[in-house]
Order: C-alpha cells, then structure tokens, then sequence
C-alpha cells in the first residue's frame, strides 16, 4: 500500500468512526453537535494515521487503535477550534473551510472545543477502547500531559508571549516541541501503550516523533511564508504580519529548508527497530517535506 492509499483510508476510516461516536445533532444541544461536526471534518488526518500506524507495529486490533485515534483528532480539532478564535490568532479560514466561530459563532465554538477536549477523555476511558483499565489509564494520562500546560497548551501559551519579542533557536524549539510535537508524541507512542511494548520500542517511537513534530513544523513556517492558501486552505503570511518567532525569522529559508530534511533523515533512522513494519512512517517523514498544505 502506498502513503496516499494509506492515508486516504485513514481519513475515510476516521470520518466513519467520527460518524458513529458523535451523535447526530438534535434536541436542544443540536447546534453544538453540529459545530463539533463541523470542527472534525477534513484535515490531513496525520495524527490519527500515526496512532494507527503505531499501533500496526505491536499487532493491535484496528477497531481499538482507531478509538485512541479518534481521540487524539478529537483534541487536534479543538485545539484548532480555540487557535483560530479572535482572541488567539483570529483566523477565518481552516481547512477550506470558514472557521468554526465564523461558520457558527465565538461562544459555540468555545463550547464545541470544550465539548471535543472532554470526549476525547470520554473515548479513552471507555472499555472498548481497551479491557484492561490500567492501559486506558495509561492512555489517558499520556494524553492529558500531551495536551495541557506542559504541551499543547502551554506551546500556544508561549507562542503568544513570542509576539513581538526578541526570541531565539531554543525558545522556538521548545514552543514548537510542546504545541505541535507533544501531540504528535502521543500519536507515535500509542499503539506502544495499547500493545504493551517494550521501554526500547517506545523510546524508539518517541524519538521517532521530536525529530518528525520539529520537521513537521518546519515545513508549516515554510509554508506560511511560501505556501498557495487555496491549496493550504488556511490563511498565509499570519506568522509574519504578526511578528511571530519561526524557524524562519530565525534560521531564514534555506537553512530551515536544511534543517527539516536533516530532522526527517533523522526520524527514519529511529525506526529502524521496526524492520518493513514501520515502512509507512518512513515515507511519512518524506510526506512532510513535499507537503504543500
């Protein structure tokens, strides 16, 4: 199977899933359903092919791994809902599509975010996510730490504070390491906690993804300086207009160019553990620097 095949079930397989854990919008909370509907739609579905993928390596049944899938998007999507509100970067296209508080309004759409962050817990600490409730606790910690003040969160948090001020290659790493990668993190080392790997596997899986989430970045400043928004489907040239620090503002484009190829080059040599079983997240840390959106 190629990575465009894979990634295209994964997206399809996600959208099923999504269809069957969210309930349609009716009764007096409809208009919330809809949003948080309307939030998990589209988007490349990296997060969730990286659950999958982990979870290939260590022989987990598919029909659990796509339940912790769903949930890393679940926090993905709310964390893209909150971003794009006026008080954050006040964006008005995601994903191709107008902004959740645009299509909706502000107070839906912090209540849509609100509303995907719990249920990504709610999917987590489900039996059918997995029997045992020691690993669904595992899981849920990992996730919490992932996405609250010492990751996603506190990355937002600092990357905010960077508007404007004098920053540097560490300060930009770390902001970068906690609100893109910590995400990523937990997507890679998932299906390590669901099948019970050994401490070298999920090491292994984690280095996997600091060099993959600091490659992944990379591109993403690239492409706000050089990227088409109707390919994107999201607004370019932000990160500059606003005096954000990037890799970009710091390293400038050629060597932030050589920089993401040296982290993706570096990503596949932790893999090599996994043999022809990881052979898909080789080619994801390819995918990275060709994107275009």
């Amino acid at each position: 199977m190629t990575l465009e095949d894979a990634l295209r079930d994964t997206a399809q397989l996600v959208a099923r899933t999504v269809d069957q854990i969210l309930p349609r919008p009716e009764d007096a909370e409809a208009r919330l359903l809809e949003a948080m509907r309307y939030a998990m739609t589209g988007g490349k579905r990296l997060r969730p092919f990286l659950a999958l993928q982990s979870g290939h390596l260590f022989g987990v049944d598919e029909v659990n791994m796509v339940r912790v899938a769903i949930a890393v998007e679940c926090i993905h999507a709310y964390s893209l809902v909150h971003d794009d509100l006026p008080a954050m970067d006040n964006d008005t296209l995601r994903r191709g599509q107008p902004t959740t508080h645009v299509q909706f309004d502000e107070a839906t759409a912090i209540l849509a975010g609100d509303a995907l962050q719990a249920m990504a817990f709610e999917i987590l600490s489900d039996p059918l996510t997995h029997s045992d409730p020691y690993i669904r606790c595992q899981l849920t910690a990992a996730l919490s730490r992932a996405a609250g003040c010492h990751g996603m969160v506190g990355g937002q948090m600092i990357d905010l504070e960077c508007e404007n001020i004098e920053s540097n290659i560490g300060m930009v790493t770390r902001l970068h390491q906690m609100k893109t990668g910590a995400l990523i993190a937990f997507a890679c080392e998932s299906g390590a906690i669901m099948g019970r790997a050994s401490k070298e596997s999920t090491q292994a899986l984690r280095a996997f993804a600091h060099d993959l989430g600091l490659a992944f970045q990379v591109v993403d400043d690239l492409l706000d300086v050089e990227g088409d928004p109707d390919i994107m489907g999201k607004s370019a040239g932000k990160d500059q207009d606003s005096g954000k620090a990037t890799f970009i503002s710091i390293l400038g484009l050629e060597r932030s160019r050589e920089q993401a190829e040296i982290l993706a080059s570096q990503a596949r040599t932790h893999l090599d553990l996994f043999d022809e079983k990881a052979e898909l997240l080789r080619e994801v840390s390819k995918f990275v620097l060709t994107r275009h959106k």
